[in-house]
């Protein structure tokens, strides 16, 4: 078995900005040549996420309104008094989402469903730049 790290940058554009990278994610376990195992995928921050969902503007406009209604932005929250940076609603965002995500993979081919990309999701309040951690396990 063999474990192979990559790492990539992504450049968001703060809250809200929902960036389908499952074209890289292919391109990654394709150049690896690993045929059968599971791909760990990571973004470092406690203000960003990985999730799945169905990459299209519709969708992307109710996760949007989704996450301003269940964590809204224009409050304040006890991580402002803290730092000051306004961003406690991110934080939030982030810990419902999560910051990994494993898919598994056959034949050299991410198991999705035919609806299914991988997203990262950026909830900060300003633009970013995020390093996404990618761990192959297989053979």
């Amino acid at each position: 078995m063999k474990i192979i790290n990559e790492h990539r940058e992504f450049s968001t554009k703060g809250s809200g900005d929902l960036i389908d990278i499952t074209t890289e994610l292919v391109r990654v376990l394709s150049e690896a040549g690993l045929a059968v195992g599971n791909m760990t995928v990571f973004v470092q921050g406690s203000t960003a996420g990985i999730t799945t969902l169905e990459y299209e503007p519709g969708l992307i406009a109710d996760v949007g309104e989704f996450y301003e209604r269940i964590v809204p932005s224009d409050r304040g929250y006890h991580h402002d008094e803290t730092w000051g940076d306004a961003n406690g609603f991110s934080h939030l965002r982030a810990t419902l989402t999560g910051q990994s995500l494993t898919i598994p993979f056959e034949s050299g081919t991410l198991l999705l469903g035919t609806w299914q990309q991988v997203v990262l999701a950026e909830f900060d309040n300003r633009p970013r730049k995020r390093l996404v951690v990618i761990q192959m396990m297989g053979e």
